[in-house]
């Protein structure tokens, strides 16, 4: 079962390709790596956590149903009433499971600070908002505003992370750290994408409609930059850390500064995937 996870991990590691999807992560391979992890955790301490939220789980969803619960329940809002309403959702939007399998996975081929599958889903807050995310996101669909802006404001509170529940998002997505980002209302992020901390897709003033950013696949944004308006990140674009972004990247493109110009001449791989912040000289 682990052949789908290890062929995406190569694809990862080797930069992927523009011109092509990964392959996709399997929920029981993921899951059995999981479970084979934390027996490994021999910290008696660490056991009383990975023994309730793995080991004694019977599957990858139930696990993240189990740990989400704990995290976005409150004194008014009992975790038993937010795992079922997380499970509710799982059941009748399976391919969310398959979307966080995709999520972790790619976490754990692009950082290198994730050294196993159990320590990005125990506790990295970033890949926490996105799963916390897609529970809002089919709330808001459903027309249950009002709780899906309670489940946005409990991720805000937890995990530094705010995105609205309207916006959309792909999978294998990374918000590297996590701390800091915000997605507006009308945003785009597409599959493959990198965010790192304090990254924000804005809006440029009080009009409504639509107003934030839209990213496409595979493009890295660095930490600290603001992308502000309804402008078109391209497919492959790299993002400078502290940029002010106010007009569209083309694909394939460097950009950096406030405000943002491009930089350096056209790339052929998709940044995201590998990583790699390094800009060209230039001078501003």
């Amino acid at each position: 079962m682990t052949a789908h996870v290890t062929s995406l991990h190569t694809y990862l590691a080797h930069g992927g390709s523009a011109a092509v999807s990964p392959p996709s992560a399997t929920v029981a391979g993921i899951w059995d790596l999981m479970q084979g992890e934390a027996r490994t955790y021999r910290d008696p301490v660490l056991r009383e956590l990975t023994r309730p939220a793995v080991l004694d789980q019977p599957d990858f969803a139930t696990a993240l149903a189990f740990l989400l619960s704990r995290k976005l329940s409150s004194d008014l809002v009992r975790k038993a009433t937010i795992f079922a309403l997380i499970r509710d959702f799982q059941r009748l939007r399976p391919q969310a499971v398959d979307m966080a399998v995709a999520d972790l996975a790619a976490i754990c081929a692009r950082d290198p600070a994730a050294t196993d599958h159990l320590v990005p889903f125990l506790f990295f807050k970033g890949f926490h908002a996105i799963q916390s995310y897609r529970v809002a996101h089919w709330l808001w669909h459903e027309n249950r505003k009002p709780l899906a802006h309670y489940i946005q404001s409990r991720t805000s509170e937890l995990f530094a992370v705010d995105i609205h529940p309207a916006a959309h998002l792909g999978q294998r997505i990374m918000f590297d750290h996590g701390t800091g980002i915000v997605v507006g209302e009308t945003a785009v992020i597409e599959d493959d994408v990198a965010l790192l901390q304090n990254v924000t897709l804005g809006g440029t003033g009080k009009e409504g409609g639509d107003r934030h950013p839209k990213v496409r696949r595979g493009a890295l944004i660095g930490t600290g930059a603001k992308v502000l308006g309804n402008i078109e990140i391209g497919e492959g674009a790299k993002i400078g850390a502290g940029s002010i972004v106010l007009k569209p990247v083309a694909p394939f493109t460097t950009v950096v500064g406030n405000p943002a110009r491009v930089v350096g001449t056209r790339h052929e791989d998709l940044p995201s995937l590998t990583m790699d912040q390094a800009l060209p000289d230039y001078v501003i």
